[in-house]
């Protein structure tokens, strides 16, 4: 396999990578932004975030009408016209679509856990129907981070972070979710993707991203370079063939809790990476 290349750099934390009308749509954490990026490098910011808001924390997606959501502190769409407003009054850190206009999103209230000396409470995964209703649909996810639909839109994944495992569930005709069960274990999972033979791109631990099977098979592992993490997955380009990375620095230093005044204040180390593989994105986002 080729060494990945770098398609951007001098990023923040790249977060939520989506492929999107032809480009690479990400979060531009640490800069509050929504940025867009063609496969010639031609990068165009697409939203800025309120200064006042935290810098962590939000995801994006799309719904059918082709309306961007946004999370946070609330859950917000863009209008056509560029304005945003509520979708959903709901704090949410992941977000993922489904081609009904369910959006499913997840979070936890961590606080300060590691400072108080104690475990952080589970979190949840909640639904926000399309005309802005929420309810929760799952709980006990252990740090709850990127989630991804398969093909048939029957199956939800979702990364939890904290238990070093991906999760599934079915999707019900009503949007809720049942039939919870182990996806893959012994990964060190945040944003995910899923492929057209249904395996799921992961962080895998270290610096590295695999490709793994129902079950927890690595099928293909790929190497970063030293103190680089990879933060998110997504494959895309014209034949969604290319996998894209979001990685930056990250040193010991920067675990939880989460060194803000360095990731903030440093160095933009950040970089999305491309990489060819042979079984094409499918699924959502």
């Amino acid at each position: 396999m080729p060494e990945p290349k770098v398609l951007l750099g001098g990023l923040g934390i790249p977060e939520s990578p989506r492929w999107h009308e032809g480009r690479l749509w990400f979060c531009n954490w640490i800069d509050r932004q929504v940025v867009a990026v063609d496969l010639e490098v031609r990068a165009e910011v697409m939203v800025t975030r309120d200064p006042a808001s935290h810098p962590m924390g939000y995801s994006i997606d799309w719904l059918p009408d082709g309306r961007l959501l946004t999370t946070g502190d609330q859950v917000r769409r863009q209008e056509p016209d560029g304005s945003m407003a509520v979708h959903a009054e709901q704090a949410a850190n992941e977000i993922v679509v489904d081609a009904r206009g369910h959006a499913y999103v997840n979070g936890a209230d961590y606080g300060d856990f590691v400072a108080a000396g104690k475990p952080p409470e589970p979190g949840y995964i909640k639904l926000v129907t399309p005309d802005g209703q929420v309810r929760q649909v799952a709980d006990e996810i252990h740090f709850p981070n990127g989630m991804a639909i398969t093909q048939d839109g029957r199956t939800l994944i979702i990364a939890e972070s904290f238990a070093g495992r991906l999760t599934a569930f079915d999707i019900d005709a009503d949007g809720g979710l049942s039939g919870r069960r182990v996806f893959a274990e012994g990964v060190a999972p945040d944003g995910i993707c899923t492929d057209a033979e249904g395996a799921v791109w992961v962080s895998a631990g270290g610096f590295s991203v695999a490709r793994v099977a129902a079950g927890g098979e690595v099928l293909q592992r790929v190497d970063l370079q030293q103190n680089r993490a990879p933060f998110a997955v997504m494959l895309g380009g014209p034949d969604r063939r290319t996998l894209f990375i979001c990685t930056a620095e990250w040193q010991l230093a920067d675990r939880a809790p989460v060194n803000l005044a360095r990731l903030t204040t440093g160095p933009r180390t950040g970089e999305i990476l491309a990489l060819p593989v042979d079984v094409p994105g499918a699924g959502r986002p």
